[in-house]
């Protein structure tokens, strides 16, 4: 065969083979279009069929609640004819219908009902959800932190007291934003979070329907991180900023959309939810840890505190915390995880400390008003832990860097700078040395 022969056959056979190759990517490339449309097939189709089979368990009762509500409130009807709780039997009368005597009764068409069933109501079908929530900080302990303790007595002392989540007691300067700020806005502020440890009229404590939306009761919903978006959000809590900006915040608006949201309780796993999520970390049945309704039941540190210290049950919760992380996660990067955010968290309250040593000589002359919020000295002082000591706590265990550092470690030192500043300029007007 000649050179040019040869050399004719060569490219012959290599774009032959060019075509070939595009032709196997193309392929390739259609297979996994494909493959992606099919698992959104199924999971829609997952979905629907779950929807199908419940179906509206409300449709053709002859229930009469049921029967006048379809008219005046179609939409509370429709979502309730959807939920698990329709379809276990559950009447609108389990959970509304009181006696004439019951705290808060209302009377209606004949009978007396409830209007927001309390936690008493939830209690009778759900005892063990309803004890770990009310040993919760999302029980009792949340409503204090906004109105303080004073008013605390009988059971109600008892219950606070007895819960290790009630400590460290409420920061006067939160009460204090409460009173001053008064009902007209508080209502719409403070309360709208901070109610889900409000006593009820029938002594029982708590609303479950801040988590649970009415009247569907869905599982994804009270699964889905942004329904705990409605409280731990803002510059003093920011938790869903941070989770969204995590590993873990990103696989689940990339993904979610795939993962088994309906779950049984107690039984999901990584192929179920293959990412942390708040209600995974803090209270799903996952791996060897069991479902609770204690938000603080796997947490090491009060990190809401100014000064941040181990809770109570710190080893024990740790183990919990650690047996979810486990699932996806080996030991050794979990230990480091825990001793690195363990110096972070100190360190954030040396700075803390730190700002504390910095106000102490207005306080010792006497250069501090006693009304709290009345100069802007108190804002800084406040916000200094509150907003950017906390953020910084939070964003390095829920791997935030971004709230770590510029909406947390940043902004700390710099109202550090602004206080050292104020206080000379103060000491100094008053002819007191700073030294």
């Amino acid at each position: 065969m000649s050179d040019s022969e040869a050399t004719g056959h060569d490219g012959a056979v290599r774009r032959w083979w060019s075509v070939g190759r595009l032709a196997i990517l193309g392929f390739a490339g259609v297979l996994m279009v494909l493959g992606v449309v099919l698992i959104i097939l199924a999971t829609s189709n997952r979905d629907l069929a779950a929807e199908e089979e419940r179906g509206n368990v409300l449709a053709g009762s002859g229930n009469v609640c049921v029967g006048c509500h379809a008219n005046t409130t179609p939409g509370i009807v429709d979502q309730y004819g959807h939920s698990t709780m329709a379809a276990a039997n559950v009447s609108c009368q389990d959970c509304h219908e009181v006696a004439a005597d019951h705290p808060g009764a209302v009377a209606h068409e004949d009978t007396w009902v409830l209007a927001n069933p309390t936690t008493a109501m939830c209690e009778r079908c759900h005892p063990a959800e309803t004890r770990q929530y009310l040993a919760s900080r999302h029980g009792i302990p949340a409503y204090v932190a906004m109105v303080g303790k004073e008013w605390l007595s009988g059971d109600l002392l008892a219950m606070y007291d007895s819960i290790p989540e009630a400590a460290p007691n409420p920061n006067e300067e939160r009460n204090a934003l409460y009173a001053l700020e008064g009902p007209a806005v508080t209502r719409f502020a403070c309360e709208g979070c901070h109610n889900i440890g409000r006593p009820a009229p029938d002594g029982s404590v708590g609303e479950c329907q801040q988590c649970h939306l009415r009247h569907e009761f869905s599982l994804e919903q009270a699964r889905k991180p942004e329904t705990c978006n409605a409280c731990h959000i803002g510059p003093d809590h920011p938790q869903w900023e941070i989770y969204q900006e995590s590993p873990h915040g990103i696989a689940y608006a990339t993904g979610g959309y795939r993962w088994n949201w309906e779950v049984e309780p107690g039984r999901a796993t990584v192929v179920d939810i293959p990412a942390a999520t708040c209600a995974l970390c803090h209270m799903s049945g996952f791996g060897g840890t069991g479902t609770t309704h204690d938000v603080g039941e796997r947490l090491t540190w009060y990190l809401f505190a100014p000064v941040s210290e181990l809770r109570p049950n710190a080893d024990g919760n740790r183990v919990r915390m650690q047996t979810v992380c486990l699932e996806c996660h080996n030991e050794g990067f979990i230990d480091d995880f825990y001793s690195d955010g363990a110096a972070a968290t100190l360190s954030v309250n040396e700075w803390v400390l730190e700002s504390r040593e910095i106000m102490q000589p207005l306080v010792d002359a006497g250069l501090l008003t006693p009304e709290p919020f009345d100069e802007p000295i108190d804002y800084v002082f406040f916000e200094l832990w509150h907003h950017w000591g906390r953020t910084a706590k939070f964003g390095a265990w829920m791997q935030g860097p971004d709230y770590t550092q510029w909406h947390g470690a940043y902004e700390v030192l710099s109202d550090l700078a602004e206080l050292r500043e104020i206080v000379a300029e103060r000491l100094g007007a008053a002819g007191i040395s700073g030294e």
